[in-house]
């Protein structure tokens, strides 16, 4: 099995406190309304959400007929309206495609915030998954932006 080691980063600014940003990310309402995968896409199995310096995460969807799309994480550091670090896993079904770290960084800037994404990651199996990861973070920060912005529709 081919194993890819890659790192990226993904800056967005959005018009909103680094205070409204974090809830995104630490409030289980606020998450669910973004990080809920494409269109078609369905609850596989029940969610948990502990979030806080040694807590869990795990998500689970996919489309009705297809293979569950699993993030599994944990929580190493927290900084309210600042920072936030995690490592965690992405399978599909039972296979485990990735195991990697992540930092969301929050800075003020003049009329609202940055937030930055930074991951690097071990990916297995397709030597293309590191990229394909990298666009897929791309796109949920842009889906954080357009929930921010009002622009989101469900």
């Amino acid at each position: 099995m081919t194993t890819t080691h890659g790192s990226f980063t993904v800056e967005r600014t959005v018009p909103a406190s680094p205070e409204r940003v974090f809830a995104c990310f630490a409030d289980d309402a606020e998450k669910r309304a973004w990080f809920t995968g494409p269109d078609g896409f369905v609850e596989k199995a029940p969610r948990r959400f502990d979030f806080r310096v040694g807590g869990d995460e795990f998500n689970s969807v996919g489309t009705p007929d297809g293979p569950a799309h699993v993030f599994n994480a944990h929580y190493y550091d927290i900084v309210e309206n600042e920072r936030i670090v995690y490592a965690y896993e992405m399978y599909e079904d039972e296979f485990r495609s990735s195991v990697s770290i992540a930092t969301i960084e929050l800075e003020p800037v003049d009329g609202g915030t940055k937030f930055t994404i930074t991951e690097s990651g071990v990916f297995f199996g397709d030597p293309l998954e590191a990229d394909g990861r990298r666009h897929g973070t791309e796109l949920l920060a842009n889906v954080i932006v357009a929930y921010l912005t009002g622009e989101l529709l469900r």
